[in-house]
């Protein structure tokens, strides 16, 4: 068969192949270009798919990890403020001040002590201190707890919230993908994570103290009985855990607080005037039927700790309290904060 024979009129062929290449390319090209389903085409009609939904699991992991660098954040940006390295100072200088107190006026030997934890004139341990160095960590947590620490927490917590209003920065905190709850929870973590390390610093501050002025060793408990010197440390530990978990409800109500101004200066006020209020009241006895509601009554029961066995009683009822304080004014702010109008 001759050439001419077998291949198609050239003008025929040309049109179909080109009708054909141009209907691929441009109905490619539309889709690329226009096309709800659009895709990068090549002409041939084939376009790549758009980005598919994610695992949720991925999601949820993705989210913690943002959550825990905005923490990161926040907690770096507390412990690096001045007023922060003020209050953990003046934290830290109580048991040296109480420490040399004690050993110039009994002169290390205990001939000065004039109480005791059941009866007698002096803070709870604080007799026992020249006896045994680590009874200053009892002591020294049984002096700061009811005002310098938890009026330490109140400045903290006070002034998480207000404090960024005041000083301009809380409308740009929100700018970024955190949300108002996330937000929310991590100043929260924040001010709960000094709690922590606050009560930790006059502990150890207190053991180094007590182990430099005084002898150590076995430990008496206010039961009577004689435990090790590291089951005593160990009992110390967890006086040092209990207190700062004492913390955990009036961390919350100062957060509540500090979501109701615009002033720094103004919330940490309130705050510790809600905590000296809460004092007073606790302290008088026609007011007894109020004092198991309010959230310092259950301070001291930490000082159950070094019994033998420990009594739990009190300190769930501490714990339970504390949760109760916390569920309710972290909700209150919660409610507070995600329907503010943030001007500022």
């Amino acid at each position: 068969m001759s050439q001419a024979e077998t291949a198609p009129p050239s003008g025929a062929g040309a049109g179909a192949r080109g009708g054909a290449g141009a209907g691929a390319g441009t109905g490619a090209g539309a889709r690329a270009g226009t096309g709800a389903r659009a895709g990068t085409g090549t002409g041939t009609g084939a376009g790549t798919p758009g980005p598919r939904p994610r695992n949720p699991l991925l999601n949820s992991l993705l989210n913690s990890l943002r959550t825990l660098g905005i923490l990161r954040s926040e907690v770096a940006t507390t412990f690096r403020r001045h007023r922060t390295y003020a209050l953990l100072a003046v934290l830290a200088a109580v048991p040296v001040l109480i420490g040399i107190a004690v050993r110039i006026e009994t002169g290390g030997d205990g001939s000065g002590a004039g109480g005791g934890p059941d009866g007698g004139a002096g803070p709870a341990f604080l007799t026992q201190v020249t006896n045994n160095g680590l009874f200053l960590v009892f002591a020294t947590l049984a002096a700061t707890l009811p005002v310098f620490l938890p009026m330490a927490v109140g400045v903290v917590a006070g002034d998480a919230i207000a404090g960024e209003a005041s000083a301009g920065t809380l409308r740009y905190l929100l700018v970024a993908p955190a949300g108002r709850t996330r937000l929310l929870l991590v100043k929260y973590a924040s001010v709960l994570t000094f709690c922590l390390v606050a009560t930790f610093v006059v502990a150890a501050s207190a053991l180094a103290v007590g182990a430099l002025l005084f002898p150590v060793g076995e430990v008496t408990t206010i039961s009577g009985t004689r435990i090790g010197f590291g089951e005593g440390l160990a009992r110390a530990g967890l006086t040092a855990a209990v207190v700062a978990a004492s913390m955990v409800g009036f961390a919350a109500l100062g957060l509540f607080v500090s979501t109701l101004t615009g002033s720094g200066i103004g919330a940490m006020a309130a705050t510790v005037g809600l905590l000296i209020t809460a004092q007073i009241l606790d302290s008088i006895p026609q007011l007894s039927g109020i004092h198991p509601y309010l959230f310092p009554h259950y301070w001291m029961s930490f000082t159950d700790v070094l019994r033998e066995p420990v009594l739990w009683d009190d300190l769930v009822k501490n714990f339970q309290l504390q949760g109760l304080y916390a569920a309710v004014f972290g909700s209150a702010a919660w409610a507070r904060f995600t329907t503010k109008d943030i001007t500022t």
